[in-house]
């Protein structure tokens, strides 16, 4: 009895005979034989056809498959270490599935990224694009099964929205009929929070909105971001949850995906570190001080120009600084009380120096930069107002969020985590418009 299955799931299956339904990636073959690469979605497979173990009638059928031809293929599996999966198919039976009315446009030939991002719609089911989704689908199921696992509850927050949640004009503005404006939102953070005074933990996860004129590798218009808020809860305890969370989420993806990073060449014993936890932490000040050291010994890495220069205190990190100081620390660096003048107007102050916020980001090694971003929110009335005066904020557009602080106010604390960056990270890739199947970008919206 042959067995319908996976090439997944080939290896448990040697010495007996399979049928597969897949596409042919790519074959090769002369005389009496015929190689051909084999995919489902689920993995990647060499078949043979020896002209001598298949009718003439199949063998004339595998010589005609063209590139991308769905065919059903039945054969016995054979154990060989040197096969991606440790196993190979010698081919009994073939016939096409699907008759291809077009040429297939990514040929096995080196091919630009602008061409391959035009053919994004395709290029999706070649090696590359499969490993790095199916880690981006391990990412996804660790932050579901990590936030269930600590007690959250899942709380969607809407997309439209009134206002700027965080001060900032880098909004994509929405007319609504004619009569009134709204916004496409770049944060679930405010409307997390009223969920956390309602359940204690929450966390949003879902597309978010910036519309930054920037054409970096860090950047996309549309991306996913995951924002849990606990209350009550404080910056140290809010530092502590973002370490668990990013080492389970690398911890499960060494777990899972060892084939997908194989295929991305990716060296994952730059990960083990994260996967441990214990990540450094190191205040705004002390950071600005390892950049300097840094700088003045010449010790930089290989992506950050000679003429970089010291930060003043005061002033943000740039990519450069922060990619020195993923290179400083072999994991994830947090760095934490920021100028509370360079940071959001709900962050909480400091007690003991008022100049800095009790606020942090996650700084990824390899020169990922910033993943996390979080803080304690301020939980007192009057100083929220004051903060959202000085902001020149309407009013208006916050008093739902200033009546979370007027009744059973605590102190409470969240951050954000961007999908797409860690993404990126873990497989080393180079820009994060590979980490999402369709970016959206400055220069790019289709296909």
């Amino acid at each position: 009895m042959t067995l319908h299955t996976s090439i997944h799931d080939l290896r448990n299956h040697v010495g007996q005979s399979v049928t597969l339904s897949a596409w042919l990636t790519d074959k090769s073959g002369k005389g009496k034989i015929q190689f051909l690469k084999l995919r489902d979605g689920s993995g990647f497979v060499q078949g043979t056809v020896f002209r001598g173990d298949v009718s003439e009638e199949v063998f004339e059928a595998a010589k005609r498959l063209t590139q991308e031809q769905a065919v059903s293929v039945t054969g016995e599996v054979r154990a060989d270490d040197r096969a991606p999966g440790g196993v190979e198919l010698s081919v009994r039976e073939l016939s096409p599935i699907s008759d291809n009315h077009a040429e297939y446009p990514i040929t096995p030939k080196e091919h630009g990224i602008e061409f391959l991002m035009d053919h994004r719609h395709v290029w999706l089911r070649h090696r590359r694009p499969w490993a790095i989704l199916r880690v981006r689908d391990a990412v996804q199921r660790a932050i579901v099964d990590f936030f269930h696992g600590e007690g959250f509850v899942r709380f969607d927050a809407p997309f439209f929205t009134p206002n700027a949640a965080e001060g900032t004009t880098e909004l994509f503005e929405i007319d609504l009929f004619g009569e009134d404006k709204a916004y496409l939102s770049q944060t679930g953070q405010l409307h997390a929070e009223a969920g956390a005074f309602a359940f204690g933990k929450v966390y949003t996860f879902g597309p978010t909105f910036r519309a930054e004129k920037s054409k970096t590798r860090r950047h996309l218009l549309e991306f996913w971001m995951v924002e849990p808020e606990v209350a009550p809860s404080s910056h140290v305890e809010n530092m502590a949850l973002q370490e668990r969370f990013v080492s389970f989420i690398v911890r499960r993806v060494l777990e899972e995906c060892q084939t997908e990073l194989e295929v991305l060449g990716r060296d994952v014993t730059k990960l083990a570190g994260a996967a441990e936890g214990n990540y450094p932490r190191v205040t705004y000040t002390e950071a600005l001080e390892i950049v300097r050291q840094h700088i003045e010994s010449r010790d930089l890495p290989p992506n950050v120009q000679d003429d970089v220069q010291p930060v003043e205190w005061g002033d943000d990190l740039g990519a450069p600084h922060e990619t020195i100081l993923g290179h400083h620390f072999d994991r994830p660096v947090i760095i934490e009380r920021y100028p509370a003048a360079i940071k959001a107007f709900y962050m909480q102050p400091d007690p003991a120096d008022p100049r800095v916020a009790l606020c942090d980001d996650m700084i990824a090694p390899d020169g990922y930069g910033e993943i996390i971003g979080g803080s304690e929110r301020i939980h007192d009335y009057d100083l929220l107002k004051s903060r959202i005066e000085h902001e020149g904020l309407p009013l208006e557009a916050f008093d739902w969020y200033l009546d979370l602080r007027r009744v059973g106010s605590v102190p409470h604390a969240g951050f954000g985590m961007g999908l797409e960056r860690v993404i990126a990270w873990i497989t080393g890739i180079d820009h994060i418009r590979e980490a999402i199947p369709f970016p959206r970008m400055l220069t790019r919206m289709r296909p």
